[in-house]
């Protein structure tokens, strides 16, 4: 049994936390099942793939890039609709990324008798290790390759009243919600997609460090809020985040820029992850400090300095 699916079940109970509806389960009901993944890469291997790829299912791919190639090692998302797909992220450099999603654009396509499809490239945020690849997809036919400013992000998604509002993007008969998080980076948002029941949560919550700098905290703690409002009212079946740095063992992460990752926690995490976040956040008040938990690690960062 995956270990977040077992703290899963530990911190799931009559109630989720702070979240009702969509989020609770009855008491002694089945939690949710989580996407089912095969081992990823860990570095452990000298001849293991650059990019990995596996299925949540036909329209619904995950990437990895190998640990080998950078230290964060990313998680990349492409979303297929019956018009356009999604890229979200494209990777931390060190390698090349299109081939690999021109293949899978062309193995989709194959399937539906070579029907065209326009291809979106964005982001979760704007930090280096999620648009390293961008370059590779400027010059591509038939793509938009989404801007990093969050003035760029908004337009883009029709986000009317940025942060607090939410933007859409329809791939065609599957829409995608866009929800501004910003934070861990002024840009940083998540991709919910109700046909799947997906949270593709980024670096704001994922098995790992989830930094913050302490002068964007307060921007951090909103969109808490945000999430958590939202996740009440949208049944949510996973979060999906943008790394891995946590191991097996509860409350443990590898050391920093740590080379391989033996005994990885699982990608996914449940959604009463949202409430314990938000419970992180509002108490870690003006001088937040690292707060440890089971599945993920609040880590306020000093301000970087003015350029």
């Amino acid at each position: 049994m995956p270990f977040a699916y077992r703290s899963f079940r530990r911190r799931t109970g009559v109630a989720c936390l702070l979240l009702a509806g969509a989020l609770c389960l009855a008491a002694g009901s089945a939690p949710p099942a989580f996407p089912a993944f095969a081992p990823w890469t860990d570095g452990t291997k000298a001849d293991e793939p650059e990019l990995q790829v596996q299925r949540v299912d036909p329209d619904t791919i995950v990437l990895r890039q190998s640990v080998r190639t950078n230290f964060e090692a990313p998680f990349l998302y492409l979303l297929f609709g019956k018009d356009r797909a999604l890229l979200l992220d494209t990777g931390a450099g060190g390698l090349a990324i299109r081939p690999t999603v021109d293949r899978l654009i062309g193995d989709w396509q194959a399937r539906h008798g070579g029907h065209p499809i326009h291809l979106v490239v964005a982001h979760t945020h704007g930090h280096g290790d999620h648009h390293a690849g961008d370059g590779e997809f400027r010059d591509r036919p038939d793509t938009d390759v989404v801007g990093l400013a969050p003035a760029q992000v908004a337009a883009f998604f029709g986000v009317a009243d940025w942060p607090r509002g939410t933007g859409h993007l329809d791939l065609g008969g599957r829409v995608l919600d866009v929800l501004p998080t910003p934070g861990h980076e002024p840009a940083h948002i998540m991709i919910y997609d109700a046909r799947t029941r997906l949270l593709f949560s980024g670096d704001m919550l994922y098995p790992g460090r989830l930094y913050v700098p302490t002068d964007h905290f307060g921007e951090f703690r909103a969109s808490a809020d945000r999430l958590a409002a939202f996740a009440a009212t949208h049944p949510i079946r996973a979060l999906l985040g943008a790394h891995v740095e946590m191991t097996t063992t509860p409350g443990k992460d590898y050391p920093f820029e740590a080379a391989t990752h033996p005994s990885e926690h699982a990608l996914p995490l449940p959604p009463a992850a949202i409430a314990e976040l938000r419970q992180a956040a509002g108490r870690a008040g003006t001088r937040p400090e690292i707060d440890r938990h089971t599945d993920f690690i609040l880590y306020p960062r000093p301000p970087k300095p003015a350029t």
